[in-house]
């Protein structure tokens, strides 16, 4: 959709449109000096060397332009990054894993999506983690980006001022996946909003596992529908036989429970012969894996 135009969209556009405009002007004085001074002291014209003294208005005047010119650019930079960095109070925090290859969103309710749901008109403040490599949260609707590093908080926040959906890309190169680590922001009213935080979890265990698939980015390797994609299928793996790749060696295994949760909480301890050993550890708790694992026995 169309970039959202807000304080911060404005702030942000005006700040790259002075360094872009300096930077041209930059170019074009320096070009022409640089063209002017190769026609004027041609040797043709200068066949003999002459001494030239400085000009001490000059080295003022190149000395303290530039200074000025970076302090100023500094100036809008910190600004910028001091609106970016700190939340207003009353923002809705929402924590965000960057795994490979998927975004997951989680409220302060407990309520997790692969998708950024946010209301119309409030401020959002996204808590930003990964679960494995850098990666780097991209919104170019809000003009905002920032990194999500395993082991460490990153903050980001914004306003969405108009309702729609937006995209969600990682700009930074994390694996062979990385094209695909695409999710959206879906801006709605406030009630729409409340309506979808305040509604019920999936019930049973089956149900919850299939939205877990999806919520922690499973879906994006593997298929439900026997299609390839960069992992193996989930459609009949409990029971399937397998050859898998233990130790560097080959071996045939049954796809049982145990298996299942074992390729869950140790993605590269067999790697299903054909597929690239690229799964990460997927951080999920006891009862998730549950939900996981019959989730996964339902496919059939």
């Amino acid at each position: 959709m169309t970039p959202i135009v807000s304080n911060y969209t404005l702030l942000f556009d005006g700040t790259f449109l002075f360094l872009t405009l300096t930077s041209i002007i930059l170019l074009l004085l320096i070009t022409f000096f640089m063209l002017y001074f190769v026609v004027k002291y041609n040797r043709k014209r200068h066949p003999l060397a002459q001494q030239t003294e400085g000009s001490l208005i000059l080295e003022i005047i190149w000395t303290v332009a530039p200074t000025v010119l970076v302090l100023v650019m500094f100036y809008y930079g910190w600004v910028n990054f001091s609106y970016m960095r700190n939340a207003p109070e009353g923002a809705l925090p929402v924590k965000v894993t960057g795994m490979q290859w998927s975004w997951q969103f989680e409220y302060k309710n407990g309520k997790q999506s692969d998708v950024l749901n946010v209301p119309l008109g409030k401020p959002v403040e996204l808590i930003m983690t990964s679960a494995d490599v850098i990666h780097s949260l991209y919104i170019p609707a809000f003009r905002i980006k920032e990194d999500a590093v395993p082991g460490m908080k990153t903050h980001l926040w914004f306003t969405a001022s108009e309702i729609g959906s937006y995209d969600i890309f990682c700009t930074e190169y994390c694996g062979v996946g990385h094209s695909h680590m695409l999710s959206k922001v879906v801006v709605m009213t406030g009630e729409e909003f409340e309506k979808w935080y305040g509604s019920a979890a999936p019930q049973g265990a089956v149900e919850r596992g299939l939205n877990l698939l999806q919520v922690k980015g499973c879906l994006g390797c593997h298929s439900t529908d026997g299609s390839s994609k960069i992992g193996t299928t989930y459609k009949g793996i409990f029971g399937r036989k397998e050859t898998v790749i233990t130790g560097g060696k080959e071996r045939e295994i049954i796809a049982d429970e145990a298996y299942l949760r074992k390729s869950v909480l140790q993605p590269a301890a067999d790697i299903v012969k054909g597929y690239p050993n690229i799964m990460p550890t997927i951080p999920v708790t006891p009862q998730e894996l549950d939900d996981i694992v019959a989730a996964l026995k339902s496919l059939k």
